[in-house]
């Protein structure tokens, strides 16, 4: 949550000077973070936002754009709601305001999804509406194979509307619902900061970026390392292996076996860490590896071939359990 806090930070900090700009992150703060009520029959314009500075942006902006005196009301922390949360309330002149705003239509119909004006709007005003969705109702988790900017919605159509905002900004976003609950979510991290920097979050794409990257060198480093572990087990238990069963051939085939096939055999039982490339160049004369690997093959199959006629048990009778033939 430290990541989300630090976008939601910096952007509440953001200064908009354009009008438009600024009606549009309001319109969509109040339409992701609350609705309308009838309170006393008359239509109140309410929105439920997280955090002080806020709540204090969208008074301000209530009053600068539309001359409003809105309410605030401090919700105390309790059940799901772990930390205190801030109720900005319009009575007086809310009905007038929900039409301002796009909340409701000229039937005095709520709006389902977003205002057309938003989402039919420039790049600036696309910007503000993932802007104020993300102020509203936003998360950042940490790079990572779970990696994801996540916007809570109140509803299938505002999903599709913030969904359809994110193409037009050129970001693949996708809509889904797990549990009754709408979200829109941006997964591959280069999008990510592609839809903070639209947002305005400059600073953090930068934090971002670096932890990002840190993320990446850290699992590819454990990759490599995993990678050359497996190698060198891989090679110990070869090596084991190969022991072993020379040993085993050297008893099964006793004196009969060949000088050049013994000479191997001793070889590798003499070097026992040595890789074949290795074995070669400690013999006399030197071999290639090629020739150190055939001789080493035709007296495990000799001696394969010896323990067969004799009933007795092959080369691979004196393997270690955790050890493969």
């Amino acid at each position: 949550m430290a990541l989300t806090a630090e976008v939601k930070d910096e952007l509440t900090q953001m200064e908009v000077g354009k009008t438009s700009v600024r009606a549009a992150e309001l319109a969509t703060i109040l339409r992701f973070s609350g609705g309308l009520h009838l309170i006393s029959g008359r239509i109140a314009v309410e929105s439920e936002l997280d955090t002080p500075q806020l709540a204090k942006r969208v008074r301000r902006d209530l009053a600068e754009l539309y001359g409003v005196r809105p309410e605030m009301t401090v919700l105390s922390a309790s059940g799901v709601r772990r930390t205190n949360h801030y109720l900005v309330r319009v009575v007086d002149g809310g009905e007038t305001l929900a039409r301002q705003t796009g909340l409701l239509d000229a039937r005095r119909r709520p709006i389902r999804g977003l205002p057309n004006r938003l989402t039919t709007g420039g790049q600036e005003e696309l910007e503000a509406v993932w802007r104020g969705a993300f102020l509203a109702h936003g998360s950042l988790t940490d790079p990572g194979r779970s990696a994801a900017l996540e916007v809570t919605c109140p509803g299938n159509e505002t999903a599709m509307a913030l969904v359809g905002a994110a193409g037009r900004l050129q970001v693949p976003a996708k809509a889904r619902e797990v549990r009754g609950v709408h979200r829109v979510v941006i997964r591959d991290g280069e999008a990510i900061s592609e839809m903070l920097g639209h947002m305005g979050a400059r600073r953090s794409v930068q934090n971002w970026e670096e932890l990002r990257q840190r993320r990446e060198v850290r699992a590819n480093t454990n990759r490599l390392v995993n990678f050359d572990d497996a190698n060198l087990r891989r090679s110990a238990q070869a090596a084991v292996a190969a022991c072993a069963r020379v040993e085993r051939a050297l008893e099964i085939l006793g004196d009969s076996v060949p000088d050049h096939l013994q000479y191997a055999g001793k070889l590798r039982l003499d070097h026992r860490d040595a890789s074949l490339d290795e074995l070669g160049h400690h013999a006399d004369p030197p071999m290639t590896k090629d020739a150190v690997a055939g001789r080493i093959r035709r007296l495990l199959a000799l001696a394969d071939k010896r323990a067969a006629d004799l009933g007795i048990p092959g080369t691979d009778a004196n393997l270690p359990e955790e050890v493969d033939a």
